[in-house]
């Protein structure tokens, strides 16, 4: 038996509760309505709230959320797009089954893992998840798949041939128009996101080794969309980070062109966040990390270990290393 087929299997039957992460994103959100649609008895529990985008597009389709979770009224959890427990405001029951697309950390102990890192977007899987039920992708879940497609992949910046088929292969099966599908996820820039990232950008710190970038901002909140318009206005590598009492929080992005000389963002900070004893991960082109600790001397090491990669680059090349 295929694993998308034990997985379409496991979820037949029994009342399931659908969790995603902390500040769910489209992709959690987009993926969780996939399965909610094809499976029966499926409640979604965002328990850590959503973030703007993703209830953009929950309130355009309707999606139905509870913010509560307990697993003593469900027969099985079903846990997407997140790629350690410490991302979920709750605690899950052994047994419970992991969808997700991210490196692996290997934080799921006990638990049905079912990870492909070479997806781009979590919806992917859950489209190939529902291909094995009896269920048609409709208007509405197409909509909400190719969301999170979109979304994850950086409206296609990040994206590979795979996901390039897969967005396809869902606007044909769904009747999705190219324009419906970026129509579902705008929503507008809020007055203080934009006043956020302006502040943010007047505090960037950046170094260089050739004509590589990396810059750095502390700032007060809106760490990813910052995190876009400082790499819009020339950085390869951006690192943005919050400060909360005793936590803080960084979003980090960097350019395809980087991605593809070798900068991995998910690796970098996953193994940051070991040696720190926090939580980090994500994605080649975007990540992020999060714990108790200061910003600004995690900003530090990132900085420090993007600038080592950039060397290696440099050397490899044939420039020679940076004096």
């Amino acid at each position: 038996m295929g694993r998308y087929k034990e997985l379409a299997e496991a979820m037949r039957h029994g009342k399931k509760a659908i969790l995603v992460h902390s500040n769910a994103d489209t992709d959690a959100i987009g993926s969780a309505y996939g399965l909610y649609r094809c499976f029966p008895e499926c409640t979604i529990c965002a328990c850590g709230g959503v973030d703007y985008v993703a209830n953009v597009v929950a309130d355009k389709l309707k999606i139905p959320m509870t913010y509560e979770y307990d697993p003593s009224d469900y027969d099985l959890t079903v846990v997407v797009d997140t790629s350690s427990p410490e991302l979920l405001s709750v605690s899950v029951p052994d047994g419970s089954i992991v969808i997700d697309h991210h490196i692996p950390t290997g934080k799921w102990e006990g638990m049905r893992v079912f990870c492909d890192s070479h997806s781009v977007s979590c919806c992917e899987i859950v489209a190939e998840i529902i291909r094995e039920t009896e269920a048609k992708l409709d208007r509405e879940i197409g909509l909400a798949l190719l969301g999170g497609m979109l979304t994850d992949s950086g409206h296609f910046q990040f994206s590979n041939s795979d996901t390039l088929r897969h967005f396809a292969e869902i606007m044909d099966e769904s009747g999705v128009a190219m324009d419906e599908a970026i129509s579902a996820t705008h929503a507008d820039i809020r007055m203080s996101e934009r006043t956020a990232v302006l502040k943010t950008m007047e505090r960037v710190k950046f170094e260089r080794v050739g004509d590589m970038i990396v810059a750095s901002a502390v700032g007060s909140s809106f760490e990813a969309s910052a995190c876009r318009a400082i790499t819009s206005a020339g950085a390869d590598v951006v690192f943005v980070g919050t400060q909360r009492d005793d936590f803080f929080r960084i979003s980090a992005r960097s350019t395809q062109e980087m991605a593809r000389r070798g900068i991995n963002l998910g690796e970098a900070l996953e193994n940051i966040g070991s040696e720190i004893e926090c939580d980090g991960g994500g994605h080649i082109g975007a990540a992020g990390i999060s714990g108790i600790g200061d910003v600004e001397a995690v900003l530090g090491m990132c900085v420090s270990r993007t600038m080592d990669s950039f060397r290696r680059i440099k050397e490899d090349m044939g420039c020679g290393p940076e004096l």
